[in-house]
């Protein structure tokens, strides 16, 4: 049997996420879908997480899910087996960044927070295709889900990050960077350094997909998370 598989989802999002990954990967594989929704840091965060967590799992979050994995990556480098870093980010959270959240948050302290969710989203999240309608939709209603006040922990949480460079230069586990090449929020060429900082880390960049691969382009995803699920613990 494999070890367990923990799956964290990005902001604002929940299981419906991975639903794909999980309908086809828990055939042989326990999964667990763990909200990134516990604490106004990501250190507070992962501190909650690995108090429920498994003994050993593999690991893989999604955005800002990838930004808590990394952390729990470097408080618990002995009870993750294996990790997959999606569409995230290893970077501390710049200035102009963390000042831009500011008034999103305003906003959403006065009831606005879809107004918020469909301004953020436009530009940034998705690639052209035949079900970006559907997925953006989906992604509404898990937002709608989780409300203003998880929308307001999770801002303040990525704007204190710290920065994981070192994290994953001391990453010893199999190593999945997967992203979408339309990502405009964590483009490929972030993910190209991110594997390169990750010794033997394997880099998958989905050609018609954006932020969300796990529902833009489903079935690639899941081949990938299943692939490396199957890679050896020996690095060669």
């Amino acid at each position: 049997m494999k070890e367990p598989l923990v799956l964290l989802p990005g902001m604002m999002c929940d299981a419906r996420l991975f639903g794909p990954q999980i309908a086809e990967l828990s055939s042989d594989t326990a999964v667990m879908v763990a909200p990134v929704t516990g604490g106004e840091r990501i250190e507070e965060i992962a501190s909650v997480l690995l108090d429920i967590l498994p003994k050993r799992f593999a690991l893989a979050g999604l955005s800002m899910g990838g930004i808590v994995a990394m952390e729990i990556l470097r408080r618990a480098p002995d009870r993750v087996t294996r990790i997959a870093l999606m569409d995230t980010n290893p970077l501390a959270e710049t200035p102009v960044i963390a000042a831009n959240r500011e008034p999103q948050i305003v906003k959403v302290r006065s009831g606005r927070m879809m107004e918020v969710m469909r301004d953020e989203m436009k530009p940034n999240y998705l690639a052209p295709g035949p079900y970006r309608s559907e997925v953006l939709e989906l992604v509404m209603e898990m937002a709608q889900t989780l409300g203003p006040e998880v929308f307001i922990r999770q801002s303040r949480a990525l704007q204190r990050r710290k920065d994981q460079q070192a994290t994953l230069r001391k990453c010893r586990v199999p190593a999945l960077v997967l992203c979408g090449a339309h990502d405009a929020l964590c483009p490929p060429k972030r993910h190209e350094f991110m594997a390169e900082l990750i010794p033997y880390a394997h880099l998958e960049v989905l050609e018609h997909s954006g932020h969300l691969p796990t529902l833009e382009q489903p079935d690639e995803t899941t081949a990938a998370l299943r692939a490396w699920m199957n890679q050896p613990y020996v690095l060669k």
